[in-house]
């Protein structure tokens, strides 16, 4: 049994969940999401936990059993309290600004480095605008959207110029030295 499979997946006070023809549909405060199950799992709600178990003890239905257990609790809590990443900027003359529903940014390119947020993603830039606040209440999307704006100028190991995650740290290399 899958350790992360077996474990239930509690539901808070304003969010619903309904199975359905293969689809957990989960609603709350936030949106709503909808999941399809694969084959070989099967999803049970039952007072305010939601229990997945697995119809055979193959190599796939055991893969499948912890994804979609993490998946449903990805949903829960993306559409009652929703999912945040931060970006950081680094270099001089680097910055970024939300015109709207694309995202601007300069980066050292000869040109304006245009993105347009997709449905359901929020960005806001801090006043200095060297941070990228991205939320949403899908993660999968969210974290397909950071890395993608990361993808424009990934962060450099010699200066540290370019895009970074808040929470990542580059490490640093040293440049040439002089002559011997």
């Amino acid at each position: 049994m899958s350790r992360v499979g077996k474990l239930p997946v509690s539901i808070p006070d304003k969010v619903e969940v309904k199975v359905s023809n293969n689809f957990v549909d989960v609603k709350g405060p936030k949106g709503s999401l909808k999941f399809e199950l694969p084959k070989h799992v099967s999803v049970s709600v039952a007072d305010s936990h939601v229990s997945v178990s697995r119809d055979g003890d193959d190599r796939v239905a055991r893969s499948l059993h912890g994804l979609c257990r993490n998946q449903i609790a990805n949903m829960v809590r993306g559409v009652s309290a929703g999912f945040v990443k931060e970006l950081d900027i680094n270099g001089v003359g680097y910055r970024a600004e939300v015109k709207g529903k694309e995202l601007h940014m300069a980066l050292g390119y000869s040109h304006p480095v245009i993105y347009p947020l997709p449905t359901g993603i929020s960005a806001e830039v801090d006043a200095k605008r060297t941070k990228i606040t991205l939320s949403g209440i899908d993660k999968q999307l969210l974290g397909n959207t950071a890395a993608k704006v990361r993808s424009f100028r990934p962060p450099e190991p010699y200066r540290g110029k370019g895009i970074k995650y808040a929470e990542e740290t580059i490490r640093r290399k040293e440049g040439k030295s002089a002559g011997k």
